[in-house]
């Protein structure tokens, strides 16, 4: 550690003598990860659990002032992960070393990642060369809001959170949200002044819910409530208050309905920061209110006998007479603002990009889940403004409901089985978004006139200078100004410079935590590994030929940033795949560590890259297959651990013998090979023998919850279960590990899996959150939701979809001319039909027995039919 950034050790904190009154001062030391802390600067080196460094997994800061005090940004530890809903700058830009201390948190940016007035600072708290250090005090704590137990309702980019009662209360997330802005925070509701008595409240569609409530009539005797409130809300900001009398007499009392808001950003409201309400002004038949350079009004339809603008309440005297019922609607709407063009939602006469399956099994409960889960998908579904028809999806809501490049990439492959237009909108959204280096000179032709550079994406092109390829359409590459929305990702339009031109090709992404054993993780290098992966499955599943050539050059640059990101320096991982996200100075500099995920996804990114190339009569595919293969052998050697019950990968490698023993579910990745040609399968990093070891230590009690796979074994001493990499259990991941797993023949195991999943979804009625604890599963208790897990979330809606779909075995190639079956033979689902596939665009419906034979009922007449 630097010697100025190396403070005096932390006082033990005294303890108060006996009589002391509560809440007297006690002298303290500094608060752990607070300004002044004991020297939590320096980041430890890779595979050393970040102790005593504020690190948030989830949801807001660990320290925070009270609500409306005015914050400074917090600082993080060294390669932490701000909260969700905390802007994160594009990644493939040149970012700091991982042990160079920074300033993190809303409003400020890291060093080097290219956003305008961006600048290095030591850790807050660090004291100048021979400067006195004073104590800070340390922060009183805020209350991390929770969406665990909230009715949900969205349609991109709207969403509508509230309690089950259906009362808005301006609390936590509580609200109707447009464009990552609080509309409305408080729609409270009260009949003869009094709140309904809540019945019920539920989601009757992922955009829409229901809430029911009873209130009895002043001085009715009667046990039974006579009157009762229905609430219908939509996420696009309706909602229609309907009262019913089912009493005997008249019923005749004021509603009234108090409404507020902050106009917040969702990013400020995630980190726990609530602003006072606005003052609020009559607008015709409703209220307005206006600040911070936004604005939203409130409708009513019917108009309120009367307005109160200080109180914002609406009100109107009822007189309902037995057997007769009352409604009134409400539209909340955001005053549209004068500059930016935010994404919209799927807009009208856009069809859904995916075909509507019927999906039909002995076990009901796939039934339910697909279904729900293609809902949940249908609420997520964003467009660039200038290209409607380009749909994708967001990650998830409420803390990242924008463009995150990887988990929308994952949502397209997964959902293939029902067409390419998905993953066509999708490709094209993150290829407009791919950093390209400078433009050549006016007079170098460019690659939509000439092709590509030849070699720009073969192995061997290690320093070249590819020329810019042109985006989908033809035109360079023109890229938005931001995504909006928690968690959205920007670039810009081009990049220029060295450093600019060592990040060619990569796709940009937020970090993530890479939880205890390994620093934070970039998702560039996952979503730039996946948009080839993409590109030559669709390919394979019948994307029309022209619009996969229009997205090769796109392709070609990610796979010369896969080149361009293979660690060559002495100390670290010689060979292996590292960070896309950071220029080779810095990777030769400071090695990152080699994960275990990412040279699955790189070895599949070449095979498959290579059959484009091949197919597209590009050069590098020889070159690619033979990287590819010295790849395995090296993984086979280094990344393979020993132990007594015969051994299993390494989670990462930090250079030559330096492996990461932790035993996590991302190893579940090397399963997942890829689809090749003739409805084959790629070869994996794993010989047959290793694969089986794997197999059986994926569904021991040390990984397996009972609802699925934990992100680290419970055996770990750093074990977490509610820890995003330390514990929980990802959805995503346990699907992959049943598709892969049946795919390699474990099929027992695999149905293990398969069984804790389904179950699960059964507790969260069919709509799966991003993740949930990893505690073990006990007999009559449900899974334990997660504080800070998006619900919905693309990406396991998309993998529930897999989940059920990926049994049938469906493979096809249509290039060639093929589709082949290799369903479950174990039927874990028992008998399965599946109608309304889609492959090449056209129908496709087979149907598996109970013994695991597959017979295809309806497929296109030009493909040849292969059994598995």
């Amino acid at each position: 550690m630097p010697p100025h950034l190396a403070g005096p050790p932390s006082p033990r904190r005294a303890t108060p003598p006996h009589g002391t009154p509560t809440g007297a001062p006690v002298p303290t030391g500094h608060a752990p990860g607070t300004p002044g802390a004991s020297p939590a600067s320096a980041t430890p080196a890779y595979g050393t659990p970040l102790a005593g460094a504020a690190v948030q997994q989830h949801g807001a800061p660990l320290s925070t002032p009270p609500y409306g005090t005015p914050t400074t940004p917090t600082p993080y530890a060294p390669g932490a992960t701000p909260p969700y809903g905390t802007p994160t700058p594009p990644y493939g830009t040149p970012t700091p070393p991982y042990s160079t201390p920074t300033r993190s948190g809303p409003g400020v940016t890291a060093p080097g990642r290219g956003v305008a007035g961006a600048r290095s600072e030591q850790v807050a708290g660090a004291a100048a060369p021979g400067a006195a250090r004073q104590p800070a005090p340390a922060a009183v704590p805020r209350p991390q809001p929770s969406a665990a137990h909230d009715v949900l309702c969205v349609n991109a980019p709207g969403m509508a959170a509230s309690g089950p009662d259906g009362q808005l209360r301006g609390q936590s997330l509580h609200g109707f949200f447009r464009h990552g802005v609080r509309t409305l925070a408080r729609m409270e509701l009260r009949l003869g002044g009094v709140e309904p008595l809540p019945l019920q409240g539920t989601l009757t569609s992922a955009a829409a819910a229901r809430f029911l409530g009873s209130v009895r009539v002043p001085g009715d005797l009667d046990p039974d409530p006579a009157l009762t409130v229905e609430r219908l809300r939509h996420a696009d900001g309706a909602e229609t208050v309907t009262v019913r009398n089912t009493g005997a007499r008249p019923a005749r009392l004021p509603l009234e309905i108090a409404l507020g808001t902050d106009l917040g950003q969702l990013t400020d409201i995630a980190a726990g920061r609530r602003s006072a309400d606005l003052p609020g002004q009559v607008q015709s038949s409703g209220l307005r209110w206006a600040g911070q350079g936004r604005a939203a009004t409130v409708s009513a339809r019917p108009s309120p006998h009367a307005v109160l603008a200080g109180a914002g309440v609406l009100r109107w005297d009822l007189d309902i007479q037995p057997g007769a019922r009352w409604s009134v609607d409400l539209q909340v709407e955001l005053e549209a603002p004068s500059t930016g063009r935010p994404p919209t939602g799927r807009g009208p006469g856009v069809p859904l990009p995916w075909s509507e399956p019927e999906v039909r099994a002995d076990d009901r409960r796939a039934t339910r889940l697909v279904g729900r889960a293609l809902g949940t998908l249908s609420g997520l579904l964003l467009a660039d403004a200038d290209r409607p028809t380009d749909l994708y999806t967001a990650s998830g809501a409420p803390w990242r409901f924008g463009l995150t490049a990887a988990d929308a990439l994952w949502a397209a492959r997964m959902t293939l089985p029902l067409g390419t237009r998905l993953a066509a909108g999708t490709l094209r959204a993150t290829a407009r978004r791919q950093h390209l280096a400078p433009q050549p000179s006016a007079g170098a032709a460019r690659p939509a006139e000439s092709g590509a550079a030849d070699g720009a994406s073969s192995p061997s092109a290690v320093g070249s200078s590819p020329a810019v390829a042109a985006a989908p359409g033809g035109a360079p590459a023109a890229q938005p100004a931001a995504v909006q929305g928690a968690g959205s990702v920007s670039a810009p339009a081009t990049d220029s410079g060295a450093a600019a031109q060592a990040m060619d090709g990569v796709i940009p992404g937020p970090l993530r935590h890479g939880g205890p054993e390994l620093p934070a993780s970039c998702t560039a290098t996952e979503a730039t590994l996946l948009f080839v992966t993409v590109l030559a499955e669709a390919w394979r599943w019948g994307m029309p030929r022209a619009e996969v050539a229009e997205l090769l050059p796109a392709a070609e640059r990610a796979l010369g940033a896969l080149r361009a990101a293979v660690a060559e320096g002495p100390d670290g991982p010689v060979g292996f795949v590292t960070d896309l996200g950071r220029p080779a100075e810095e990777r030769a500099a400071r090695p990152g560590p080699a994960r275990c995920e990412v040279q699955a996804q790189a070895h599949r990114a070449a095979l498959q890259g290579a059959d484009l190339l091949e197919a597209f009569d590009r050069p590098g595919a020889a070159e690619w297959r033979a990287w590819a293969a010295e790849l395995r052998e090296r993984f086979r050697e280094q990344f393979w651990i020993d132990d007594l019950s015969g051994g299993r990968p390494a989670a990462a490698l930090l250079g030559p013998d330096r492996p990461v023993p932790a035993l996590a579910s991302t190893l579940v990745h090397l399963f997942d090979v890829g689809l090749g040609a003739e409805g084959e399968l790629h070869e994996g990093l794993l010989d047959r023998e290793q694969t089986r070891l794997l197999a059986q230590r994926l569904v021991t009690p040390e990984l397996d919850c009972g609802w699925g796979l934990r992100t680290l074994s419970a055996k770990s001493p750093r074990f977490n279960p509610l820890g995003h990499r330390s514990g929980v259990v990802r959805v995503q991941e346990t699907a992959l590990a049943v598709s892969g797993l049946v795919d390699a023949g474990f099929e027992r195991e695999a149905e293990i899996l398969l069984e804790g999943l389904l179950e699960a979804s059964a507790h969260f009625e069919y709509r799966l959150p991003e993740m949930y604890a990893g505690e073990q599963k006990v007999a009559d208790c449900p899974p334990v939701p997660h504080p800070a897990a998006c619900r919905p979330a693309a990406m396991s809606a998309a993998a529930a979809v897999h989940l059920v779909l990926s049994l049938a075995g469906v493979r096809p190639d249509v290039p060639s001319g093929r589709v082949a079956t290799h369903p479950a033979s174990t039927a874990p689902l028992g008998a399965l039909e599946l109608t309304g596939l889609r492959v090449a665009g056209e129908p496709f419906s087979v149907r598996v027995s109970r013994i695991g034979v597959a017979v295809v009922e309806e497929a296109p007449s030009f493909l040849q039919l292969a059994a598995g």
